[in-house]
């Protein structure tokens, strides 16, 4: 059995058209791509043989950038008949790598493209810059290689495996001028719906952190419109629809906590690379497996069903008239009476008041915030303190989640460093009891008024 990854070279430039076409550099885009493109491509296996470059200056640049920390420089290789744009002459030069196990090849389309097109019986249409395609072939050595005999295994594209290129493909938000608030909802449920869709796969892949952060934002933004419709109009047409986002939000808390906690070891364990390689090691395992559950949820049949009938109901004529009866003053009494509910609560707090009830408010001022959203006009001041404030209930949040981990690694392996793990674990205790203090000082919101 071999292994093939052919990967086109990142983004090059054409800013110097006096240059000859092997000469030409990587863009700025191009540059960006490179490590996305190698965290890939080591997930896959793509440097588990030898690695072939061509010679164009794009591709030499792609290879530098790619490589792992530590690549043996022995099975690394630029080779000049690899520049080349005829799928014909690359399949007659694999055919002499006799004796080779997996081959990397990063080159030039259309050449890689149209190999792939010749391996395989479902082949692609497309290899975008900086894209990879792995393809497994049953053959013992490489002259046996012939057309339609590869399987494909993985085909990725940057918009696949890096959030940031991903983002550059997303339509904007539509504008809305807050003149009629509730004819604006329906449109901002759809936009949020197909920002969950076009998530999704990158969720899946699981490559990119940033992925299912922005697909928790669009799903956590789409239940607290839905419920701000429903307070408003105290109608319960989508009272079935915010159960089902509130499970599908929930079913991504864990793996989010785990990225953030992953994220923040290398600054939490500045001083101790063994404890950060301990915990590292543990967390990345929990992350792994909450992660397998997860995509076992979003590619599930109920999960599919949620999603289509969801759609129906924002496309309803009954959502359309609903949301049409929402005036100023619904949402400003509703947004009213959500910000004395805040005061309340904040003026119960106390130094040693459960952190439930700290989270609690830090999700009651996110969905207040939503809520004055939807009537965005004449709010920036009280928007940008709700903004300000969920900051400090968010920063409390994350260290409690972080010392609840630590605590579950300390039953696991109480055997492992449990000074080092004492002592991290007693500095952000005291943290989360510095940000205790500066919420409790904040007061309440009556500097925000509506």
């Amino acid at each position: 059995m071999k292994h093939l990854y052919l990967i086109r070279h990142a983004k090059s430039s054409w800013a110097d058209d006096t240059l000859r076409d092997r000469a030409r550099p990587l863009n700025a885009r191009g540059q960006s791509q490179l490590a996305p493109l190698g965290r890939a491509l080591a997930h896959h296996g793509g440097f588990g043989g030898q690695v072939y470059a061509s010679s164009a200056t794009r591709a030499q640049a792609t290879l530098e950038g790619i490589l792992p920390a530590a690549f043996p420089p022995e099975r690394v290789h630029v080779c000049p008949d690899l520049y080349t744009f005829d799928f014909r002459r690359l399949a007659e030069w694999l055919q002499d790598r006799d004796g080779q196990g997996a081959i990397a090849v990063i080159g030039h389309n259309p050449a890689l493209l149209e190999l792939a097109q010749w391996l395989l019986k479902r082949p692609p249409e497309q290899l975008p810059t900086a894209s990879f395609v792995h393809i497994r072939i049953p053959v013992r050595h490489w002259h046996e290689l012939a057309g339609g005999k590869g399987k494909l295994e993985t085909l990725l594209t940057p918009i696949q495996f890096s959030y940031t290129h991903f983002a550059r493909k997303l339509k904007k938000r539509p504008d809305t001028d807050g003149a009629r608030p509730g004819r604006d909802i329906p449109a901002a449920l759809q936009h949020q719906l197909a920002l969950m869709q076009q998530l999704t796969p990158g969720v899946i892949i699981g490559l990119d952190d940033e992925f299912l952060h922005q697909y928790r934002i669009a799903i956590r933004r789409s239940r607290a419109i839905a419920e701000s419709v429903q307070e408003v109009t105290n109608n319960k047409l989508l009272a079935k629809a915010i159960k089902q986002l509130k499970r599908n939000a929930n079913a991504t808390s864990r793996l989010r906590d785990l990225h953030v906690f992953l994220q923040q070891l290398p600054w939490l364990c500045s001083a101790n690379d063994e404890l950060r390689t301990a915990l590292q090691t543990y967390f990345e395992r929990e992350a792994d497996d909450e992660h397998q559950q997860l995509v076992k949820k979003l590619t599930g049949k109920r999960y599919l069903k949620s999603l289509t009938d969801w759609q129906d109901r924002i496309e309803s004529r009954k959502l359309e008239k609903l949301a049409a009866s929402l005036s100023h003053k619904d949402i400003r009494k509703t947004a009213r009476r959500r910000m004395d509910e805040i005061n309340k609560l904040t003026a119960m707090l106390t130094s040693v008041s459960p952190d439930e009830d700290f989270h609690r408010l830090r999700k009651r001022l996110k969905r207040t915030r939503y809520l004055m959203e939807l009537d965005r006009a004449g709010w920036k001041q009280p928007l940008k303190v709700l903004r300000e404030r969920q900051k400090h209930y968010g920063h409390f949040q994350d260290l409690h989640v972080q010392i609840e981990l630590l605590e579950q690694f300390r039953g696991d392996a109480p055997e492992i460093l449990p000074a080092a793990l004492g002592a991290l674990k007693a500095r952000l205790e005291q943290q989360k009891a510095d940000v205790r203090k500066q919420i409790l000082a904040l007061g309440g919101l009556d500097g925000a008024p509506i």
